[in-house]
């Protein structure tokens, strides 16, 4: 669950509703290309009301891709896709999930759908987002009207842009394929997204893989106490490293010390821009260096280089920290219309004031998690799930659940809720490991076995324990 703001019923009637529709020929498929994917693939758009519930209800196109399995000689069912964020759009990562999963893909066929206010799939995207000045802005800078003249662009019912409302259009693009059962995988929000469509569509589903969980249970948005135990980790693996404690004895008092003088003054430095070349002003304050060193915490590479870019500011230098800033400028993280959208209505609602000023309580960033919340939603059209979507998921469903012990947003004790209640399911902490496991371990090799054994407590896991502790740079060479 990516925070990023550049500026800072009768669930059978609708699941016949959704099936249905799928198959009034309102369903377009194509050959195509997808980024650096050498084999032709499946390009799809399928038609679907904006309002499930109502028959008259104005119509949304849903974009997806089908990746077809390389020998499809016996028929195996398919595994989708649920993406993060909430706001990432499937079809967009199609590159790196093709490697991620090539094994799997070997005999299925793997969906991926742009969820509704996301990629082609009417976006939920604002002008300005595009022009954000990632080095000259402060979190804070986004006003009021900004947030308004967002709202105002969105195009339809915004209210309709939710979590059911998407697990309905995913299920019908699964009946449009005609594929009678899916195997899924979420990731971070799309664990979130996978519980609903455990919910509300169980007889669809073979199996489920739920990677570094949010559960129903967990309100989306507080990050404050999990992004400092993630940070508390990495300080003591750093004590624990020969070199890095050598390179960086004092780190965590270099840290509150860095973020006390920016809550001072904010730093104004001349810098040039790492990617155009040009004069260009870097100005950051606690806020937005707790936040750069937070979205590091997310994976191993990033982490890595967290304790240099502390001691380098520490001592007045910026530039790591511009360096690490510039691996991302420019990326489309997620579509923040459906980000906030969503968080905003299903998640913050549920906190209360001892709620947030408990995740606030913390050694890392304090509340600063939650600022981009207080500014945005209350400018946000309302919407309310009922009681029903917050109860706990008990499908019978087999499932494997992973929890990466070193992540930042959703820690391994959020999957011990869905381990809790899901009866046919199988909890893999990996010690190792941030956010997303599969993306960046063997997991993805145990997510293969499950798929074709469904027994998620008789799988080989002994690969992950060969993956490597933390290692850190130590010097602007690079040398750990």
């Amino acid at each position: 669950m990516k925070v990023t703001w550049k500026n800072l019923l009768a669930l059978t009637l609708l699941s016949l509703t959704a099936m249905s529709w799928a198959n009034d020929n309102k369903l377009a498929l194509e050959n195509c290309h997808l980024g650096e994917i050498r084999s032709q693939v499946k390009c799809g758009k399928l038609e679907v009301p904006e309002n499930y519930q109502q028959a008259d209800s104005d119509k949304i196109v849903v974009n997806f891709a089908v990746l077809p399995a390389i020998d499809d000689s016996e028929y195996k069912a398919p595994l989708m896709f649920l993406a993060g964020g909430p706001g990432q759009a499937a079809v967009e990562l199609a590159t790196g999930l093709n490697r991620v999963f090539r094994e799997v893909r070997k005999t299925r066929d793997i969906i991926l759908v742009d969820q509704r206010g996301t990629g082609k799939s009417s976006p939920l995207s604002c002008e300005f987002e595009a022009v954000d000045n990632v080095y000259s802005a402060l979190p804070d800078a986004l006003t009021p009207q900004e947030v308004k003249d967002c709202v105002a662009q969105f195009k339809g019912d915004v209210t309709q842009y939710n979590s059911e409302n998407a697990i309905r259009d995913f299920d019908a693009i699964r009946a449009a394929l005609g594929h009678e059962k899916l195997n899924i995988y979420g990731g971070s929000y799309g664990t979130r997204a996978g519980l609903v469509f455990m919910r509300m569509f169980p007889e669809s589903l073979e199996s489920v893989v739920l990677d570094s969980v949010g559960p129903i249970e967990v309100p989306i948005g507080m990050f404050g106490q999990s992004g400092a135990r993630s940070f508390n980790l990495l300080i003591d693996n750093c004590k624990n490293s020969e070199s890095c404690n050598k390179a960086f004895p004092n780190l965590a008092a270099e840290f509150q010390a860095v973020k006390e003088r920016l809550a001072k003054a904010p730093a104004s430095i001349d810098i040039l821009h790492p990617r155009l070349g040009t004069p260009t002003k870097l100005v950051i304050d606690d806020t937005k260096f707790t936040g750069n060193l937070r979205f590091q915490l997310y994976g191993m590479e990033g982490r890595s280089m967290v304790p240099l870019v502390i001691h380098q500011a520490f001592l007045g230098n910026y530039q790591p920290l511009v360096g690490l800033m510039a691996r991302t400028e420019g990326e489309q993280l997620v579509y923040t219309g459906l980000l906030f959208n969503i968080v905003c209505n299903e998640d913050m609602p549920r906190l209360s004031v001892a709620d947030k000023a408990a995740d606030a309580n913390n050694n890392f960033d304090g509340k600063d998690s939650q600022l981009a919340w207080d500014i945005v939603c209350p400018f946000f059209p309302e919407y309310r799930p009922s009681e029903d979507f917050y109860q706990s998921v008990t499908a019978d469903i087999p499932t494997l659940i992973l929890s990466g012990n070193l992540d930042p947003v959703t820690p391994p004790s959020n999957g011990e809720y869905s381990a809790k209640s899901l009866p046919n399911s199988h909890h893999i902490i990996v010690e190792n490991a941030s956010h997303t496991v599969a993306m960046s371990t063997c997991a993805s090799d145990i997510i293969q076995e499950f798929l074709t054994s469904k027994t998620p407590k008789k799988l080989d896991e002994s690969c992950l324990k060969d993956i490597p502790q933390e290692t850190f740079m130590t010097s602007v060479n690079g040398i750990q």
